[in-house]
């Protein structure tokens, strides 16, 4: 199973900064001491042309070029600096990477994932809330770009690569919803915080909107008829998962009471919808804003877990022995 990440470019955050840079480095050392099956690789940087799949040009140049207005900068949430770029190249490229394993079938397909990434709150135009590109939508359309490449060297005329992206960071994928508002080949299913950030929501294909104080019960009800609605209007052949540990009742932006038995349970049934469908799942962290950054880590590493396991019935199915 392979794991990318891009936690090696540091960005040079003003002293006080809230976001928690050190959990991507945690997260890496932890899947690396408890999970030796998973392979640790860096991520490659996601290429201009990629990145245009669903980002304006203009956008894409003034990340380059440190031109970006500082009221744009502001709304990220990251001043500019040359290492923020190429962190964010990279971490859209950990998930095209991830897509692309997860796409192999027969050669370790099944499930990949990105040890960062999850930026759902970028627009095509702009950042924000600490995400300058939109790894979930590039991805997407980079996975049924290279689908329709593919099958038209082999002379095939095949029907558009179907991608559902599950959404279950604590906050409503805004971006992801925007930019593929009016696409049916791409379904966005989003499970977060009524009352939470953003506090302008984007019609998605489903939302689902929690309250506040929302616990491990009712969530995994939310998330049962979230995934029967989906499975009955759209049938995807990848499915991207943005697996937020901010639902974590210790979680400082959360403001839901998961427990940590909830969150594992939460991603054994997204792996397990997607097993009993084989459908490949590629997937990211998203959120965690943990009070305790041991809090955000330990659910994080238990999504890897139970990723691993499934991976391994995926490695089963493609390669059964004789």
């Amino acid at each position: 199973m392979h794991a990318y990440y891009a936690d090696q470019f540091v960005l040079p955050l003003p002293e006080g900064h809230r976001f928690p840079m050190a959990k991507y480095r945690l997260l890496r050392d932890a899947v690396a001491a408890h999970l030796p099956g998973v392979a640790l690789q860096v991520a490659p940087p996601a290429t201009d042309s990629e990145l245009a799949l669903a980002h304006t040009p203009g956008y894409i140049d003034a990340i380059a070029t440190g031109t970006l207005p500082a009221p744009a900068q502001r709304e990220i949430g990251f001043p500019w600096s040359p290492a923020m770029a190429e962190r964010a190249r990279r971490s859209v490229g950990a998930t095209i990477a991830a897509c692309r394993v997860a796409m192999a079938a027969g050669e370790g397909g099944g499930i990949a994932g990105n040890l960062a990434g999850g930026t759902h709150h970028a627009y095509a135009d702009k950042g924000s809330g600490f995400c300058v590109f939109n790894d979930m939508a590039v991805a997407a359309r980079l996975m049924q770009d290279e689908h329709a490449r593919a099958a038209s060297a082999m002379g095939a005329n095949p029907l558009p690569l179907r991608v559902a992206v599950i959404d279950l960071d604590v906050h409503q994928g805004n971006g992801t919803a925007r930019i593929f508002q009016g696409d049916d080949s791409v379904f966005t299913l989003s499970l977060h915080g009524a009352r939470n950030f953003p506090f302008r929501k984007e019609a998605g294909d489903l939302d689902v909107e929690l309250p506040d104080g929302c616990g491990d019960d009712d969530y995994l009800q939310a998330l049962e008829q979230a995934l029967d609605t989906l499975d009955q209007r759209f049938a995807p052949g990848l499915v991207l998962y943005l697996a937020g540990a901010d639902p974590h009742v210790g979680d400082r932006l959360g403001r839901l009471h998961i427990s940590h038995d909830g969150l594992e349970a939460r991603d054994r049934r997204v792996f397990d919808w997607a097993w009993q469908r084989r459908v490949p799942v590629a997937f990211a962290m998203g959120g965690g804003y943990g009070t305790d950054i041991a809090d955000t880590v330990q659910a994080q590493l238990t999504t890897w877990r139970v990723a691993h396991q499934y991976q391994q019935r995926w490695q089963n199915f493609l390669q059964p022995s004789v």
